[in-house]
């Protein structure tokens, strides 16, 4: 019983900023800003809304989040697959000190590779296109290592004997033997990749110039004006942006927790 109430507990205070937000988001900023203030949902969800699309181009910045973020995640997701396939069952010369080699990059902060990476999509011409948000998030260290490990302890290396002994090639190995394997492991890593994707700032802010190319995280910077804050404003965009996030991540959710749980319970 007291591990349920803490459960419960933990659960409330997980979802109360989403709640919190949407109360924000509900209400005029005059009942936000008293006090005590709102806690509970207003009528101006709709009105708070409007402003947003008065004020932004709220839909096609939506469009060009959600382009973004499914066509890099897709690429992520066949990439890292693959290159994990490769570290965990191909052998190979200097195959550990390249694996190695990949960790490292994840103990480097992305922002020392901000400069470089500016100057390469410079000289493409790339910038202010979704080309330049695209490539350079097409591969992931993280969904490299992820994969290999879950390939490792998932597809037995017997299965792939003898499926070299049948005349399969490699890629013909893990397209049919260990993608279907690994399917819980490709939602994880798409949930993860497409969050990063959709809430990235920096990035799409110092690459795309022209309103019409923003990003949705970019165009919400739109709704701060620098004399009066209308909160209700920003807080109806923030809400409506994270909706996407919540579908993707209950259309997947079984395969996130089964992919977690793995291992976790023998029979």
């Amino acid at each position: 019983m007291f591990i349920y109430l803490i459960l419960a507990a933990a659960a409330i205070l997980s979802i109360f900023p989403f709640y919190w937000m949407f109360v924000m988001a509900s209400n005029h900023n005059s009942a936000i800003n008293s006090l005590p203030p709102a806690f509970i949902p207003g009528a101006e969800l709709v009105t708070n809304f409007k402003n947003v699309i008065n004020t932004i181009e709220f839909f096609g910045a939506m469009w060009n989040s959600l382009l973004v973020s499914t066509i890099t995640t897709i690429g992520v997701l066949f990439l890292c697959s693959l290159a994990g396939y490769a570290f965990a069952k191909l052998r190979f010369k200097g195959r550990n000190f390249l694996f190695f080699a990949i960790l490292v990059t994840m103990m480097i902060p992305p922002q020392l590779g901000l400069i470089p990476q500016y100057i390469i999509i410079t000289k493409l011409d790339w910038l202010n296109d979704m080309k330049a948000i695209i490539f350079p998030g097409l591969i992931d260290a993280f969904g490299i290592f992820w994969m290999r490990q879950y390939i490792s302890s998932n597809v037995p290396d017997e299965l792939v004997d003898a499926a070299k002994i049948d005349g399969c090639s490699h890629f013909r190995v893990y397209w049919n033997i260990a993608v279907p394997v690994v399917i819980p492991a490709f939602a994880t890593l798409a949930i993860i990749r497409f969050m990063y994707i959709w809430n990235d700032f920096l990035w799409p802010l110092v690459v795309l110039r022209e309103e019409s190319s923003y990003t949705i995280q970019v165009a919400l910077r739109g709704l701060i004006d620098n004399y009066v804050r209308d909160n209700g404003m920003i807080m109806s965009g923030t809400f409506w942006a994270t909706v996407p996030l919540i579908i993707i991540f209950l259309l997947l959710n079984k395969l996130f927790i089964s992919s977690l749980t793995e291992g976790a319970v023998k029979s």
